[in-house]
């Protein structure tokens, strides 16, 4: 099959060199050209023009940067896609964005599927990890055997297309948070003079992930009124913690705002509860 693929940096090289393992042929543009021609080593050909690119391409494939960035790349070759040919599209984007867009392409009578991803430019390459899909379920089951060949799982999330763009941000949200709460145990270590490596050496003996799916399914349950953490003690540790990294010169930057989480929810009368209450939207 012929394939061209825009956007050539980490993720979208190793997707690039994992369709030319398949057998694909595989024609390439990227903002900077030189990411581009670096791919013609693994038989990929290189376009300075998107539109030259995709000329007798069956699909159309999309890693960039963002919705401005999609937009900004389809939107000047509309008229040069051919009805026939698939456009999906890799890139993290926002929802509602999504949903407009793939109502626009839809109305113009091309295929238009988004399909975002869990995976790092090792996994593209080898063809690992978790890739989202949401739309119109034929569309889903035609290209699935195209898809499996780029990643070890796909998942299917619905009919409603801007659903794998919500899944994504959901799952990302986590993985970034789960950042920034490493950086303020280690601003929090640094601040009592306990050394990084010393800190995290923690985690090799207590997984907090672990009580992750518990915990989410207590929030989805709303089953708050027997606690196993507190409320009012929880927001008694995080008050802890900011003070302790306080006085050895550091400001925690998560924490501070998941004390104004617990502090919202306090003051709804809800501090004898579970303290995942907190998490719940007031309605």
């Amino acid at each position: 099959m012929k394939i061209a693929f825009f956007g050539t940096g980490l993720m979208g090289s190793g997707f690039v060199r994992r369709l030319r393992a398949s057998g694909h042929e595989v024609n390439v543009w990227n903002r900077s050209a030189a990411k581009a021609r670096a791919l013609e080593a693994d038989g990929a050909r290189a376009f300075d023009d998107p539109a030259a690119a995709l000329v007798g391409a069956e699909r159309v494939h999309l890693s960039l940067a963002d919705d401005a960035s999609v937009d900004a790349v389809l939107e000047p070759i509309a008229a040069a896609i051919p009805p026939a040919t698939w456009i999906v599209d890799h890139t993290t984007t926002a929802v509602r964005p999504t949903a407009e867009r793939i109502a626009r392409w839809n109305a113009s009578g091309r295929a238009f599927i988004h399909a975002p991803v869990f995976m790092g430019p090792a996994n593209a390459l080898e063809g690992s990890g978790l890739m989202l899909v949401s739309g119109e379920k034929a569309r889903h089951d035609a290209l699935l055997p195209a898809l499996q060949q780029m990643t070890g799982h796909v998942l299917y999330l619905g009919e409603a297309p801007e659903r794998a763009a919500a899944f994504k941000l959901f799952g990302n949200l986590t993985l970034i948070g789960i950042m920034g709460v490493l950086g303020d145990v280690n601003r929090l270590a640094h601040a009592v003079g306990i050394p990084t490596g010393e800190a995290f050496s923690l985690f090799q003996h207590f997984n907090p992930g672990q009580s992750l799916p518990a915990r989410a399914a207590r929030i989805e349950s709303g089953d708050v009124t027997s606690p196993s953490f507190e409320m009012s003690m929880a927001r008694k540790d995080v008050r802890l913690m900011i003070e302790e990294a306080r006085r050895g010169g550091v400001e925690l930057f998560v924490m501070p705002g998941v004390a104004a989480m617990f502090d919202a929810a306090i003051a709804r009368g809800e501090g004898a509860l579970d303290a995942v209450a907190a998490a719940r939207v007031p309605t």
